[in-house]
């Protein structure tokens, strides 16, 4: 099971990665051929869309290694038993809030299949190919908080906060 996790979060970095090279790629391809007089059509749509792409391709990784900012100045104030039963509600919170994400997401790219949208730039793309990395990412998303939301259940610290600890030893030092 460990090795699915890991699978499952290095995908989720490796597609954010690759997004952002595709991006900066596409970027500097662009600024080169502007020098020779030459423009790439819709390159900064693509820009964009890669950008979201990045963007929601790494939340679930994100998530799992402790990176999301996370306000914890209450949480850190309270006894062990009252954080970590705060931690199992904003777990089932997030686990709700990103439930409904990943469902709407992918509910809008299937509308846009099925009525065939298409974008409104120089080149007409398929709206649902442009939507699907969103849906994907807030899929990983759900998938990530449900995981560590079982880790919890197993009475097992869930990943983000074991590297969010890791992280407070290395600023105290």
């Amino acid at each position: 099971m460990k090795k699915i996790r890991t699978v499952f979060y290095n995908l989720s970095a490796w597609g954010s990665g690759l997004c952002l090279i595709a991006m900066t790629s596409l970027i500097l391809a662009q600024i080169v051929a502007r020098f020779s007089g030459v423009v790439i059509p819709s390159s900064e749509d693509f820009a964009g869309w890669l950008l979201s792409a990045t963007i929601f391709f790494g939340l679930a990784y994100t998530f799992n290694v402790g990176g999301h900012i996370r306000v914890t100045i209450l949480l850190s104030r309270l006894p062990a038993k009252a954080q970590s039963v705060m931690e199992f509600v904003n777990l089932l919170v997030a686990l709700a809030i990103t439930a409904y994400l990943a469902y709407y997401t992918a509910y809008t790219v299937y509308e846009s299949f099925v009525y065939e949208e298409v974008t409104d730039t120089y080149l007409a793309v398929s709206l649902g190919f442009i939507q699907l990395p969103m849906a994907i990412g807030s899929l990983f998303l759900f998938l990530s908080v449900l995981d560590s939301f079982i880790t919890m259940l197993m009475g097992e610290t869930p990943n983000y906060i074991t590297h969010e600890n890791e992280l407070e030893l290395l600023s105290e030092k």
